[in-house]
């Protein structure tokens, strides 16, 4: 047996043998391109010192990533629809894990970005591939369950993250939450070359590179405004990014309706199902990395967790979406996608409500049953929307479903930090401003708390080590016989004592407030986005008892792909009488037959269509 496996999932007569190896393989490479921005937050502080990275340094550092990633994740998935989805992969993983390399190495803040950037163009080809081999690989009574492991498995990157970096810096510095990423890397390629089948879309018809340029342009101002203006004021560079996001979205739509063969065909995003999906996606993933944001940072500065503990702490949350997701496996068929996947975000605008309600008092305890039910609607929503909004795109065009899917999720995750992020900086700022006021806090030292948690409490600190400084000359006063001296000194040291306790009680009390407000607004958001998605979604009728076989699904799918309305209606009745998964499978491979008949004739049509244009 050939060490490299060579031979195309589209050449096999029946489902590949070591599928499930295989998806072990991709939600490996998943795991760590989602690690990288968990895993940072928690390297975050020693970053900082050791670099000393100013606020809009640091921000860069995490946002490096994210730009590239968002924004070339749409040409990137149909290049690998075209040429190779393994070699995407494959590639993706070389040039992440070498990002990771150079960012251990650097010892600047410019470097860091730029070795998180290159890491951002890593993982803009790894993710859209990780999803496209799965459909690809996969026969589509099997893909639901698959879906399901992938998408546990991006939940447990985001508690796996820091606890990761959280052991890797109990004894070793920030470089090796870099580092760490490499022998994964490695791993992941020998298991890519091994255990996964090559793909590629059957009808290799040319790139649209116009739309896929157009989609990196709005999508990258878009990604940059929404970094920039929060966080950094509605500036020259912010209201210059929001223009080109809007004409480079305009452009994109007019293109990719006119294109034969766009990159992406933008109808999709008025069916119902679609939208919904994709709506659902982002909102989720705004909640979420949001809450993360904030989470984290309590945990460390106000609860005094180190990055171990912190990680240790999240674990409820990974433990949670894997129990959503095998609650989701089997609620799906028998309720319908719109009933879970609005469940779903009905606990996750729960969990954030139950936040609104953290003080200054609040203990980890309090933390643990919003953690719980954030983990269960993760789990019971994204699995559902995942695979409808890859059960959109035909076969030729899996890497562009992928795509789609991954760069909702990502815009969502950066509206998230974005808006959730400013909103809890403002709300600090002014909470601390009110709870120092009338005390002699200078104004430049109130400022410099005001610009986030770690400074506040790194301002109190500068306040009780000067305590301490005072109470030694009173000390060594008292010693030489100067005992008015060391009255005055050990009196000036124990006002600056009790200032720097109250200055510390007023940082915790203050971020512990924000939270709360913080946590309002996003339930807020998600539960207006939750009443939306439950409007959009269709409702989908399921005999209750009965185990609907999925193949229905793919039916509805291909009957969606071809145009064939009819078609999905009696596919979806007859899989209702389906018994045997044997079946199942069989009716799901011969509608993929047909779809590629479909497709290749429309392939000619096409290039008929072509030639007489030209001729």
């Amino acid at each position: 047996m050939r060490l490299v496996i060579n031979e195309p999932v589209e050449r096999m007569d029946r489902p590949y043998a070591r599928r499930w190896w295989a998806l072990l393989v991709l939600c490996l490479s998943l795991l760590i391109i989602v690690m990288a921005n968990t895993a940072l937050t928690v390297a975050a502080p020693d970053m900082t010192r050791d670099l000393g990275l100013s606020s809009a340094d640091l921000q860069w550092v995490i946002d490096g990533y994210t730009v590239p990633y968002a924004a070339l994740m749409l040409l990137l998935g149909a290049i690998g629809d075209k040429y190779s989805r393994r070699g995407a992969l494959v590639l993706g993983l070389v040039v992440f894990g070498g990002g990771a390399v150079a960012g251990s190495l650097v010892d600047s803040s410019a470097g860091v970005i730029a070795a998180r950037a290159v890491m951002g163009v890593g993982a803009a080809l790894i993710m859209p591939a990780t999803l496209s081999l799965l459909a690809a690989t996969f026969p589509r009574a099997e893909r639901a369950k698959a879906i399901t492991l992938w998408t546990a498995t991006a939940g447990l990157a985001i508690a796996a993250g820091p606890l990761v970096a959280g052991a890797l810096l109990q004894h070793h510095g920030w470089s090796s939450t870099f580092l760490i990423n490499v022998p994964i890397a490695a791993l992941a390629i020998v298991g890519a070359l091994v255990l996964v089948p090559p793909s590629r879309a059957a009808h290799r018809h040319r790139v649209d590179h116009v739309g896929g340029l157009l989609s990196v342009v709005w999508i990258g101002s878009l990604v940059y405004m929404i970094i920039e203006g929060p966080h950094f004021g509605w500036g020259v560079r912010a209201v210059t990014a929001a223009v080109v996001a809007g004409l480079g979205l305009v452009a994109f739509v007019v293109w990719e309706l006119r294109h034969p063969r766009p990159v992406v065909d933008v109808r999709r995003f008025a069916q119902r199902r679609f939208a919904g999906s994709n709506l659902a996606v982002a909102l989720f993933f705004l909640a979420v990395f949001g809450a993360f944001y904030y989470l984290t940072q309590h945990l460390q500065f106000v609860l005094g967790y180190d990055a171990l503990d912190t990680g240790v702490r999240m674990l409820p949350l990974a433990g949670a979406v894997f129990a959503g997701s095998a609650l989701t496996g089997y609620l799906t068929p028998r309720v319908g996608m719109r009933i879970t996947v609005t469940a779903g975000m009905v606990g996750g605008t729960a969990a954030l409500a139950l936040l609104t309600r953290v003080d200054a008092a609040s203990s980890y305890g309090d933390f643990v049953l919003p953690l719980v039910i954030l983990g269960l609607a993760i789990g019971l929503a994204l699995s559902p929307c995942t695979d409808a909004i890859m059960g959109a795109f035909p076969e030729s065009e899996l890497g562009v479903g992928g795509a789609v899917n991954d760069t909702s999720l990502e815009l969502g995750g950066s509206l998230g930090i974005a808006l959730l992020g400013s909103v809890l900086a403002s709300s600090y700022s002014s909470h601390l401003s009110d709870a120092t006021r009338g005390g002699k806090l200078p104004a430049d030292a109130l400022a410099t708390a005001q610009d986030s948690v770690g400074a506040g409490y790194a301002v109190a600190q500068g306040i009780g080590d000067k305590a301490r400084q005072l109470g030694e000359q009173a000390a060594r006063a008292g010693h030489a016989g100067n005992t008015e001296k060391a009255a005055q000194l050990k009196a000036q040291s124990d006002q600056l004592g009790h200032g720097a306790r109250q200055m510390a009680d007023a940082v915790g009390s203050s971020f512990s407030d924000a939270v709360a407000h913080t946590s309002l607004i996003g339930a807020v958001i998600l539960g207006v986005g939750t009443v939306l998605v439950a409007v959009l979604l269709p409702w989908k009728e399921r005999a209750a008892g009965v185990r609907v076989a999925e193949g229905a699904e793919v039916a509805e799918g291909d009957a969606r792909d071809t145009g064939d309305a009819s078609a999905a209606g009696g596919a979806g009745a007859a899989e209702v009488e389906t018994e045997t998964e044997a079946e199942a499978e069989a009716e799901a491979e011969a509608e993929a037959e047909a779809e590629a008949e479909a497709e290749a004739e429309a392939e000619a049509e096409s290039e008929a269509e072509e030639s007489a244009v030209t001729r």
